[in-house]
């Protein structure tokens, strides 16, 4: 599909179904499509929410340029949870109770989102659904939370079984762990014990680091943990704060096996601040990084939704919200996490505009489990159904190159020090 033809196809889709006058109200949306999101926006994961709204906002100013969908422009009320699950509670009946949201979505972490599900499990006869989150954990996957939630991205498991493949063919035995030491880091490391299980292995040695670490954290004692045990690859399964010391305190010590990350990582925010050390230091810290994804290259405009994906990000620049702005973060023009946030808005319009005009709860769901084969432009279709909840499976691998994430074409290559 031509770029050119790909960027207007959604508009050209919304407009058609654009009726004159107000649309239908939806629930507790008169005027327009409340959309509700609890996230990190300050602190340590400042990075995290901050790039999911920002992708995501990009494509829903487009639509809303465009006339909205039904007539209505969506708006979204994102609150700051600051990847605690105390807030994201709190959050999630405040959207729900008193902002009156059609819908959730975008939601941060593990730890936060398996806390709130059994709230959102108190909404089920208001057929309140999830759409999108940032966490590939099981329990959303799973009875009895799965109904409500649409999960668009692959799990930590699927990115943990693929890297274990992929670093045991490379010729890996003893594959150590560094993770989160919460519901997150957890389900991580799960998937590389099922995928060691696998080949009758296990896994050689664990360290782990409390959420909420800083960069500047010394990671010394789980380095030294790792490498004593004789580990020839690092997996983790943290956020880019704490990743991203582990990495510098493990290169500092001479500690040179390939390390690895999964997506949730903000491995955009997480090279940001080993470049800015590598350079303070004069040394280089993304040799053997290699992180895996769930979405494809955010500079690949080759693919026609990444293609969109740039040209929104470049045309709305999408600010935070002063309420919610963290101060000492930097947005960046583009990253894979405000990528995976431009296709969880993509795919949530859809679903919006196959509701029909009598916007209903019960019709929304019907619509999302009605997607099969939607084409995104990111070379994978999307599929749900009322039997899956999960519309995407590809789990992708990068490097550094250059200080920038490219797609791994020689893995040899790539876990060499």
């Amino acid at each position: 599909m031509k770029r050119r033809a790909f960027l207007g196809l959604t508009a050209a889709a919304l407009a058609s179904r654009v009726l004159p006058g107000a649309a239908p109200a939806a629930p507790g949306a008169p005027n327009e499509i409340r959309i509700g999101m609890s996230a990190a926006f300050r602190g340590t994961a400042a990075g995290l929410g901050t790039e999911l709204y920002r992708g995501a906002q990009a494509y829903y100013s487009e639509i809303n340029a465009r006339g909205g969908v039904l007539g209505r422009p969506i708006a979204v009320v994102a609150l700051d949870d600051s990847y605690n699950p105390e807030p994201c509670i709190r959050n999630t009946i405040q959207l729900l109770d008193r902002e009156k949201v059609f819908f959730l979505s975008n939601y941060v972490g593990t730890p936060t989102l398996t806390r709130a599900l059994p709230v959102i499990k108190q909404y089920a006869d208001q057929q309140v659904v999830l759409v999108g989150n940032f966490t590939g954990a099981q329990p959303q996957r799973e009875a009895p939370y799965v109904d409500q939630v649409f999960n668009v991205r692959a799990s930590y498991r699927q990115e943990m079984l693929a890297l274990v493949d992929r670093f045991w063919q490379a010729g890996a035995r003893r594959f150590g762990v560094f993770y989160q030491i919460d519901a997150y880091g957890r389900s991580g490391t799960d998937g590389v014990a099922r995928g060691l299980a696998a080949r009758s292995a296990k896994i050689t040695a664990e360290a782990t680091y409390v959420r909420g670490a800083r960069f500047d954290d010394d990671m010394s004692a789980a380095v030294g943990a790792l490498r004593e045990a004789g580990c020839d690859v690092v997996l983790c399964t943290g956020a880019y704060q704490g990743c991203a010391a582990f990495v510098r305190s493990a290169r500092d010590a001479g500690f040179a096996v390939p390390i690895s990350n999964v997506s949730f990582v903000g491995s955009d925010a997480m090279l940001a601040l080993l470049i800015k050390h590598g350079r303070a230091m004069g040394r280089d810290y993304t040799r053997a990084l290699i992180n895996s994804q769930v979405v494809p290259s955010y500079d690949d405009s080759s693919l026609p939704g990444v293609a969109e994906y740039r040209t929104l990000m470049d045309k709305h620049n999408p600010a935070m919200p002063e309420a919610i702005r963290d101060g000492g973060y930097t947005p960046q023009r583009y990253s894979f996490i405000s990528l995976e946030g431009y296709i969880n808005a993509r795919v949530i319009v859809e679903g919006l505009r196959r509701m029909g005009a009598n916007a209903s709860r019960p019709g929304f769901r019907q619509a999302l489990e009605s997607l099969r084969g939607l084409d995104l432009g990111i070379g994978a279709p999307l599929t749900f159904t009322s039997e899956r909840h999960q519309g995407l499976d590809s789990v992708y691998f990068t490097r550094v190159d250059g200080e920038r994430w490219v797609p791994v074409a020689d893995w040899s290559a790539a876990v060499k020090a």
